[in-house]
């Protein structure tokens, strides 16, 4: 047990007064349960959160009552739900400046405080800037400011000709770097080469960071040419008609990730002691090198995503491109190698889930009218609709990813004990870690940031408009049932959002920029 401002180690002294003596009853919040994750066990608790610094100031492993605390002690035992730290989530497009419509600090820090995302931390693309440069970046957090209800870090970008700009971003306090060996779908935002990325590794290769890829390449000898295959000639034509999801399926193989892998492998000595990171793994056939690779001594390791990990190439229907997104959801099959690989908790390479969050407006995704979020009307149908190729490729789920991993979990049978472990571990712990933070975020330990889900594993909830917050509700997982219901998510020791409540009339965002240089 964590001694208070007593300097007792006990829960209460002997003569029943409170543990905690304070001028002001509202220097502190406390928050009980017969269960929560602590120190990946799962037991009751106690959490008393400074309400003036933010900070865990006590964690006791048992329920502490009322007595234990000054008269008009804010309290709440929230048995039998659980107790979770706030996720991190890792991998987010907020889109804003320059791309707002699609997305935007107000609406995409909602949507994570939805689903118990207390930290969010922003890709550098698809803004406009995008955060390449620290005028980018300056320009990303002057439209953030005052917008976000979690708090919101950021990535820099590794382009072609940037790599002077790579350490006064980390100096900036970007979180990490992010660079395309394939098309990034937008043109201010242009793909690396293995020349490039040798220059961004000697650059980096000394500094607190992360260098991140989405690792897809189109190998030398191949029947595809990814998203410009329908212009081409035999034998580089579809195998089949563009709103067959299994096309699109065909022109996106997994030898396009392991390629890029074996490429980033081949200039990893470069810089040793650089921090390697595969951003949304999806083909299991990566994983043996990724082994490999650690077990060589290459600090390297992958994340994947919810919706790897929950939809499956069978079950997408045609012209359904809600699905869509680069690397492509494969089939069963290899959904089920990537929980066979992480499970493996000890020796996994993925080490974190993320949600991805890559949103657009409903008409880039060429929807066709007989699907939901369509902005089409029958009579109104066009060519082109339901087309997976000239559909924009991105999945929304912010906010939603607690509940599709919990969901799925308890789809496998998978036991409730270890399921909250291990969720706290990819989407907490290991997130935090990912991007520097874990002396802030990620556990619910004294001196870290009072960050709090409130998790109701029982209840189950149907995806529509009013459970997604993002701004355009355009998901493959509206009109999904899902299980794991986040009651409330608590920032630095302020309840932040209530499922039962929302974010409350008149209350205005506390979520801050995460923008202190890392260690």
């Amino acid at each position: 047990m964590a001694p208070l401002a007593t300097g007792t180690d006990t829960p209460h002294n002997i003569s029943g007064s409170p543990i905690i003596q304070a001028n002001n009853t509202s220097d502190f919040t406390v928050l009980a349960s017969s269960r929560a994750v602590i120190d990946d066990t799962l037991g009751p608790a106690t959490i008393v959160i400074s309400t003036t610094t933010g900070k865990i100031i006590a964690v006791y492993h048992d329920i502490l009552p009322t007595s234990s605390f000054p008269p008009a002690t804010p309290y709440t035992d929230y048995s039998p739900h659980v107790l979770l730290p706030g996720l991190v989530d890792a991998h987010v497009h907020l889109n804003e400046p320059g791309r707002t419509e699609w997305e935007g600090f107000w609406t995409g820090t909602q949507a994570a405080a939805f689903g118990g995302v207390t930290t969010v931390v922003d890709m550098p693309l698809n803004a406009i800037p995008p955060t390449t440069t620290v005028a980018g970046l300056k320009e990303k957090i002057a439209a953030a400011k005052g917008q976000c209800w979690v708090d919101v870090g950021f990535y820099g970008g590794i382009i072609p000709g940037n790599t002077a700009e790579l350490k006064p971003l980390v100096r900036e306090g970007v979180r990490g770097f992010k660079g395309f060996l394939i098309d990034s779908g937008v043109e201010e935002f242009p793909a690396v080469s293995s020349t490039d990325v040798a220059l961004a590794f000697l650059e980096l290769a000394d500094e607190p960071t992360t260098v991140m890829f989405h690792a897809e390449m189109i190998p030398p000898i191949t029947a595809s040419v990814g998203d410009d295959v329908q212009w081409s000639l035999p034998p580089l034509e579809p195998t089949g008609p563009l709103d067959r999801y299994q096309t699109f399926l065909d022109s996106r193989p997994a030898s396009f990730e392991t390629y890029a892998i074996l490429e980033i492998l081949s200039l990893a000595h470069l810089a040793p002691n650089l921090p390697l990171h595969i951003v949304h793994l999806s083909a299991i056939e990566a994983i043996p090198m990724l082994r490999q690779a650690r077990a060589a001594g290459v600090k390297i390791t992958a994340e994947t995503c919810f919706h790897y990990l929950s939809l499956a190439a069978e079950q997408i229907q045609e012209g359904d491109t809600r699905h869509k997104c680069c690397p492509p959801i494969r089939n069963q099959a290899n959904q089920d190698g990537l929980w066979e690989e992480m499970l493996d908790v000890r020796d996994s390479v993925i080490r974190t889930v993320v949600s991805d969050h890559s949103p657009c407006t409903p008409n880039l995704k060429l929807l066709p009218s007989h699907v939901p979020g369509s902005t089409i009307s029958l009579k109104s149908a066009k060519p082109g609709a339901g087309d997976f190729f000239n559909a924009w490729g991105g999945i929304s789920s912010v906010g939603l990813g607690i509940s599709i991993l919990w969901t799925e979990a308890k789809r496998r049978s998978l036991p409730t004990e270890a399921n909250l472990q291990n969720l706290v571990r990819w989407c907490c712990v290991n997130t935090a870690q990912q991007v520097g933070l874990e002396d802030r975020k990620g556990a619910l330990r004294v001196g870290l940031d009072g960050d709090v889900a409130v998790f109701d594993p029982e209840a189950e909830f149907e995806v529509q408009s009013s459970s997604m917050l993002f701004r355009n509700k355009c998901s493959p997982y509206q009109g999904k049932r899902l299980s794991g219901v986040v009651r409330e998510t608590w920032l630095r020791g302020r309840r932040v959002h209530c499922r039962d409540g929302g974010f409350g009339s008149g209350v205005k965002p506390v979520g801050r920029l995460l923008l202190e240089p890392r260690r």
